[in-house]
C-alpha cells in the first residue's frame, strides 16, 4: 500500500517517512508547497542511500495514496482536512495531531468534537476511516534510524482499519508496539498525554519520554 505522510516535512513526518521507507513500505512525503515536499524527500533519499521516497504538495499525495497519515500541527488542521477531503474518501486516515495549547505546549485545549481525531471524523464524513495513533511517540527518536523507541503505541478508531494500522506501526521498529485501544473516542484520552510527555520531558530534561503498557495479552 501507498502511505502519504501530510504535513510531512515537519516534526514527526520525516522520521515517519525514513522508517517506513527503510521497511520496504511506498512512501510520499506531502507538503502545502510541492517544492518542499521535494526538498525534504530528496533530502531523506540521501540519508538512505536509495531513491525510495517521493515529495509533493499534500492533494497530490492524498490522491495517490490507499493511508494517509496527518502530521500538521494542530493550528493547521482543519484547514488541511478540508483541502483533502475528496482525496480521502474510502481510506485510512491516521490523524496524529494533538490540540495543543498555543501558549503552553504542556497543556492541550480539546476541540468540540471531543479530540483531534474526532474533529477529523466530522470533516472528512463517514466515507474515511479515520484512527488515533502515534501522538505519543518521539519525534526525536523517530529521526534517529539508530535510536531506541521505548514507547507503546495506542491507535484507536475505526475496528475494521485497526489491525492494518498496528500493522504498520509495528514495522516503525526500534522497539515500538502498537497496541488497540477501541473506538475512536479513546482519542479524549490518549491525545492529551503527549502534553504530559512534553512536560516530563521538560522537567527531566530528555527529548523522548514515552509511555509503556504493562499487563496486557503479548498478542
Amino acid at each position: 500500500m501507498k502511505i502519504a505522510i501530510l504535513g510531512g516535512t515537519g516534526e514527526q513526518g520525516p522520521g515517519l517517512a525514513l522508517r517506513w521507507a527503510k521497511a520496504g513500505e511506498n512512501v510520499i512525503i506531502g507538503s502545502r508547497q510541492k517544492e518542499k515536499g521535494e526538498k525534504v524527500a530528496a533530502e531523506l533519499n540521501q540519508e538512505l542511500g536509495k531513491n525510495v521516497l517521493r515529495g509533493t504538495d499534500n492533494v497530490t499525495a492524498a490522491a495517490e495514496a490507499d493511508i494517509i497519515v496527518l502530521t500538521v500541527p494542530y493550528s493547521a488542521h482543519i484547514g488541511t482536512l478540508e483541502s483533502v477531503k475528496e482525496q480521502c474518501k474510502g481510506k485510512i486516515f491516521i490523524d496524529v495531531s494533538v490540540p495543543l495549547d498555543p501558549d503552553n505546549a504542556r497543556r492541550v485545549i480539546m476541540p468540540a468534537a471531543g479530540s483531534a481525531s474526532e474533529e477529523a471524523q466530522q470533516v472528512l464524513g463517514s466515507e474515511v476511516k479515520v484512527l488515533c495513533a502515534l501522538q505519543n511517540v518521539s519525534a526525536h527518536a523517530l529521526r534517529d534510524l539508530n535510536a531506541t523507541i521505548d514507547c507503546d503505541v495506542l491507535v484507536c478508531g475505526d475496528k475494521d482499519a485497526r489491525p492494518t494500522v498496528m500493522e504498520l506501526i509495528n514495522k516503525i521498529g526500534g522497539g515500538i508496539r502498537a497496541i488497540s485501544a477501541g473506538p475512536l473516542e479513546a482519542a479524549r484520552q490518549i491525545e492529551p498525554i503527549t502534553a504530559l510527555l512534553i512536560r516530563l520531558n521538560i522537567l527531566n530534561k530528555v527529548h523522548s519520554a514515552g509511555i509503556r503498557m504493562t499487563g496486557l495479552p503479548t498478542k
